[in-house]
């Protein structure tokens, strides 16, 4: 069954990622770090499905990735060779990112989110052997990235390849998704979490404002300060998340709002940069301020409309790719199974008493709750998750 606590947390980080790339606020990217938050629920559904299904794992998630980006760039791809780009055999980037896919200029701007894709390849390639690692020496395997990007900060490594200074920045985010998926960040006593929490913020920090970027302290144009700050910041919603996050669903709407995103969080990332791109000449046209409050909660309003357009025409592609019942709307409640009403109702045909039956979950540690999990066939199908900025 779905964790709850880690759908809240993807549908936060999706919805900062677009207000983020709307209003260019720096300090979103210091309150909440969406891309190492999101890295590192990956990282833990990428182990659960390591030991659900071994190596095969790694072309279920492709799977799961790729046709989305191949809507995409069907129809931008041809956009950008009627507009200047040269056709050559790197276009075939755009049916697996290994390295970034050309695009001509509008295409650089409106498509730059898919750097994240390549990453997000590179990291579930890499994983069944990162598991084997982190398994057998966990310490030394999470602090190997940090110290990789720290040698790269300080002039050690200046020649450092882009994929590595990537593995560096963000794949230690996607190991402590690892960790948390085995039960680790919960066990860590206060006494051990605390310190180290503290010492990666303090150091984060300080590194951050010492060491400004040209959109001053953003976190996307400091590297090691993002990693450090990040790693604290994940710690704590993943160490110390609360058990039960039951008030999601306690309001269908909510509820429901959270399960789109997350049934469609792939479509909306690769989605929403262009309309982004669209619809910043408005600020010129009409005559708004970049910080003119009011034009900057309309064009978050255009956006997330213009993208949940483009949601109900092309997302059923994911429920395509993840081998689900398509919906034009995730989230429709659906009657339970025999099985799970039976179950509920303690003998078939028994009257219903009220109490649902307790779900496990399959991609978090256990809460130390009693709990029963729910029939194979009455699972949720695990979600790609994704997000940039």
């Amino acid at each position: 069954m779905r964790n709850r606590y880690l759908d809240l947390l993807r549908f936060l980080a999706i919805v900062r990622v677009v207000v983020y790339h709307v209003t260019g606020w720096a300090t979103l990217t210091l309150v909440f770090p969406a891309m190492s938050v999101m890295f590192a629920l990956a990282g833990s559904l990428m182990a659960a499905s390591l030991h659900r299904w071994g190596p095969g794992a790694v072309v279920r998630r492709l799977r799961r990735l790729l046709p989305s980006l191949w809507v995409l760039a069907a129809v931008f791809v041809p956009a950008m060779l009627l507009t200047g780009l040269p056709l050559s055999p790197k276009v075939l980037l755009w049916l697996f990112p290994i390295a970034d896919p050309p695009a001509n200029g509008w295409g650089a701007i409106a498509l730059s989110v898919i750097w994240y894709l390549r990453d997000y390849l590179w990291f579930v390639l890499a994983s069944p052997v990162a598991l084997w690692l982190f398994r057998r020496a966990p310490v030394p395997t999470l602090v190997a990235p940090y110290a990789l990007l720290a040698a790269a900060e300080l002039g050690l490594l200046p020649a450092l390849p882009v994929a590595l200074h990537q593995f560096g920045l963000y794949f230690g985010a996607w190991l402590l998704g690892f960790a948390h998926q085995a039960g680790m960040l919960r066990r860590l006593t206060n006494r051990v979490l605390v310190p180290v929490v503290l010492t990666l913020a303090a150091v984060g920090a300080a590194w951050v404002v010492t060491h400004p970027g040209p959109r001053g302290y953003d976190l996307n144009d400091n590297p090691l300060g993002n990693a450090l700050w990040s790693a604290a910041f994940v710690l704590v919603l993943l160490g110390r998340g609360p058990a039960s996050t039951s008030w999601v669903d306690r309001s269908a709407a909510f509820g429901r709002v959270v399960t789109v995103f997350n049934r469609r969080a792939l479509t909306v990332y690769l989605w929403h940069m262009p309309f982004v791109v669209a619809l910043t000449p408005l600020v010129d046209v009409v005559g708004w301020s970049h910080q003119d409050p009011l034009g900057l909660a309309i064009r978050v309003v255009l956006v997330f409309a213009l993208v949940a357009a483009v949601t109900a025409l092309v997302g059923w592609v994911e429920d395509v790719a993840a081998r689900r019942p398509l919906e034009l709307v995730p989230g429709r409640a659906r009657p339970a199974p025999a099985a799970v009403r039976a179950g509920a109702h303690g003998r078939a045909g028994a009257p219903a008493t009220g109490h649902p039956v307790a779900a496990g979950t399959v991609d978090g540690p256990a809460t130390g709750r009693a709990s029963v999990p729910a029939p194979r066939a009455a699972r949720e199908p695990e979600t790609v998750e994704i997000s940039a900025g």
